[in-house]
């Protein structure tokens, strides 16, 4: 684990940022930081009227949108469903994307956030949405070049030396150029989409209209059934929207980086001066991509060191601050030749206040010692349950104080029926995924698909044990007074952990390897058992309910 410097000096005082950078970042003469409170305010205060129930929906955009989403799902009615299992699954994903990216920004960005919700959604929807994030069509230049203008006030070549005309990425929202300042540093330039706002405005309206009529009719987990995923969509990107709340937020990350004393991830700089509603100008970073594994071990760089230094990083960030990149994949990082992760784009950030931050340090603390019920407790604080919610009935409803059973031992149909059984009753609790809480999971899909990469035979026990070593050597005194729990004089329980994977006391390793394994004997006796994956039982007790 890298340490930070004893007397950092510099910017390096407020962020963890590279270790020469083309300009010295001074939070307190940043004039794009005033009134950043007020913006971040307003922008979550818009969230409920985007999303509250119309009686009439944006009449032309909805019948294109009812149109081309509509029609995928007659297509696939027609012809894939019956077929049931992947086959159905497959083929509602490739309609759906078809028609994703014929309804433009805000369709494209909700089908992103979806491609990055592995083990949330059908593995074939993720796969294909995947295409949805670096595979739309840039802006033509002079479309960037109007928007960069009117952003500077001024003439682009008055501030930039040089502005590459192809961009390096484009996505929903916007599309990235490597450029040169005028005084000779090195740039990249995120620039928003021209009418972007309004037309993303009035798809949330659309999207939230419909959403309703779709729970229970897609193959999508009952957790992130569709009004919530609407909601969701619609306070992660009014956030986006507005650049200046981005770079402030890698000021804040870095920020919590630093006091951590964390080294390991490197936040690129945004420009003192070049932030504005619609631009955003950073520091520009090179290295590995993310796929390039052979690339990175050619180098002497420790692929599994580099994963558990992120995954710490970004717990502590989670559990001890309440701030985290909510966006991992491959496509916002890059792996530096010295180890270091450089992590990019900045626009979905979770955020907690404290009295979800420590209930979300109960949640993990809890589950670290097997205390099922406060585990169950702390989800309630999360807001993932109702104040109310009956915590015996869901004890129950798991079944906590039955004996182990193996699901790759056990017949398709009872794992249908178990899953059916717990989600139907959580449903009937009011459970929800609320958006820390969902970024967060989709945070930890990213990892488990990078240990899959990096280091697919790491011992899953004894990297639940270094983590938790670390929290007790580091943290324990912030725990302690934070919610009263000591993780120094506190045992890990790994034998709880077995229990809950369905595995017996005296298994000693389970590498990344193995797990997947399992997970795929899993699947293939749901969908053996009657063409339902797990995700899709989930959807349909969801309709039923």
């Amino acid at each position: 684990m890298a340490s930070a410097p004893s007397e950092p000096v510099g910017d390096h005082r407020f962020g963890t940022f590279s270790d020469h950078g083309p300009w010295q970042i001074d939070p307190e003469r940043i004039v794009w930081r005033r009134g950043i409170d007020a913006l971040r305010d307003k922008a979550r205060h818009a969230v409920p009227e985007l999303v509250r129930p119309r009686r009439v929906p944006p009449a032309w955009r909805f019948l294109e949108a009812a149109v081309l989403v509509g029609g995928a799902l007659c297509g696939w009615g027609l012809r894939e469903r019956r077929r049931g299992g992947s086959i159905s699954r497959a083929g509602l994903s490739r309609r759906l994307r078809r028609a994703f990216e014929r309804l433009g920004p805000a369709y494209i960005k909700l089908g992103q956030i979806i491609s990055s919700g592995k083990g949330i959604f059908p593995d074939e929807l993720v796969d294909e949405l995947k295409a949805l994030r670096d595979q739309v069509p840039p802006e033509p230049f002079e479309v960037v070049r109007r928007v960069v203008e009117e952003e500077l006030g001024r003439p682009l070549s008055e501030v930039f030396d040089r502005f590459d005309e192809r961009c390096l990425a484009s996505a929903s929202i916007a599309q990235v150029h490597a450029a040169r300042l005028a005084t000779g540093e090195d740039v990249v330039v995120k620039v928003q989409r021209p009418s972007v706002e309004r037309l993303v405005r009035r798809d949330i309206a659309a999207m939230a209209w419909i959403a309703p009529w779709l729970v229970g009719r897609l193959p999508i987990a009952a957790l992130a059934n569709p009004p919530q995923l609407v909601e969701l969509f619609a306070e992660t990107i009014t956030e986006e929207l507005d650049f200046r709340l981005e770079a402030q937020n890698m000021l804040d990350i870095a920020g919590v980086l630093r006091e951590a004393g964390q080294r390991i991830i490197v936040v690129p700089r945004p420009h003192p001066e070049l932030v504005s509603r619609r631009m955003l100008v950073m520091e520009r970073l090179h290295g590995f991509q993310y796929e390039d594994i052979e690339g990175m071990r050619s180098a002497g760089i420790d692929t599994a060191s580099v994963l558990r230094s992120m995954l710490i990083s970004f717990l502590e960030g989670a559990m001890i601050y309440g701030v985290f990149h909510g966006d991992l994949h491959g496509g916002n990082l890059f792996v530096m030749p010295d180890g270091r992760v450089a992590l990019f784009d900045y626009g979905m950030t979770g955020r907690m206040d404290e009295k979800q931050r420590r209930a979300f340090l109960r949640m993990m603390m809890t589950g670290a010692v097997n205390d099922i019920r406060g585990q169950v407790e702390a989800f309630r604080d999360l807001g993932a349950l109702p104040a109310d919610a009956d915590v015996d009935a869901i004890l129950s409803l798991l079944r906590v104080d039955e004996p182990v059973r193996d699901p790759t031992r056990m017949h398709g149909e009872e794992l249908i029926r178990e899953i059916q059984e717990v989600i139907k009753g959580l449903l009937a609790q009011g459970a929800r995924l609320p958006k820390h809480l969902m970024l967060y999971v989709k945070d930890m899909l990213f990892f488990d698909g990078a240990i899959a990469g990096l280091a697919p035979d790491l011992n899953m026990f004894e990297e639940v044990a270094r983590i938790y070593a670390y929290f007790a050597e580091n943290h324990a005194e912030r725990i302690r007074s934070d919610i009263g729990f000591d993780p120094s004089r506190s045992r890990l329980d790994l034998e709880g952990m077995k229990r809950s994977m369905g595995l017996e006391g005296d298994v000693e390793s389970l590498t990344h390897r193995e797990l997947q394994r399992r997970r795929r004997q899993i699947e293939k006796k749901i969908d053996e058992a009657g063409g339902l994956s797990l995700r899709e039982a989930a959807g349909s007790e969801r309709g039923d309910s």
